[in-house]
């Protein structure tokens, strides 16, 4: 499971481009990892959605993972599944899923880091680092907030929140996490452009990580 570059997917951000196009050129820019959100549909819609993005997660051999929706990760046979402190409890989406699933879990302090982890999550997805409008209820807990959690964990990190180009290569040099998340970064605008040169940034502060040590 590579996690360097983690897009999250958000239909206001792509307007009337169909999502699995979307997806496709995420994939072709450099995303290491797709996750489909989708908060305001029906399950059926949710799973039809679901069915023609996995085609293309597939084709391109990049895991895919669904927000929340434990039942739709089920359905179309997703990689895995990312849940939010509000969902479902990580060991029980792990008794659901079974052992071969990626589990992913929300967290923003180290306690439901730590909670998670014990849990049985894969992976963790931290913030929001900085204030997002993604998610404006967030609270920013900052690089150092950030840095803690990662340290206080053995399971992989990825930095969530209001992460651009701009900002990815202090979050990646100074928290040591594993990779970058991000929605409208990735999925606004030229999407395979903004994504390369997201993970551009990324690999240059992994690169430059390596050589201080």
């Amino acid at each position: 499971m590579d996690l360097t570059l983690y897009a999250i997917t958000d239909r206001s951000y792509i307007k009337d481009m169909d999502i699995a196009d979307a997806v496709e050129l995420a994939i072709k820019g450099g995303a290491t990892i797709i996750q489909l959100r989708e908060k305001d549909i029906s399950s059926r819609e949710f799973y039809e959605i679901a069915l023609k993005v996995k085609e293309v997660t597939k084709r391109n051999k990049i895991p895919l993972i669904i927000n929340d929706r434990v039942d739709i990760a089920l359905a179309v046979d997703a990689d895995g599944v990312h849940v939010g402190q509000e969902d479902l409890p990580a060991d029980v989406v792990r008794k659901i899923i079974g052992r071969d699933k990626i589990v992913g879990v929300s967290a923003s302090t180290v306690e439901e880091a730590l909670k998670a982890q014990k849990d049985g999550a894969d992976y963790l997805g931290v913030g929001a680092v900085f204030k997002t409008p993604t998610k404006p209820e967030a609270e920013a807990i900052g690089i150092e907030g950030l840095k803690k959690i990662k340290e206080a964990v053995t399971i992989p990190v990825v930095a969530i929140g209001g992460i651009t180009k701009d900002n990815a290569y202090e979050v990646m040099l100074k928290s040591g996490v594993d990779g970058i998340s991000s929605v409208s970064a990735v999925f606004y605008g030229d999407i395979e452009n903004n994504t390369r040169k997201l993970l551009e940034v990324i690999a240059k502060a992994i690169n430059d990580r390596r050589n201080l040590k």
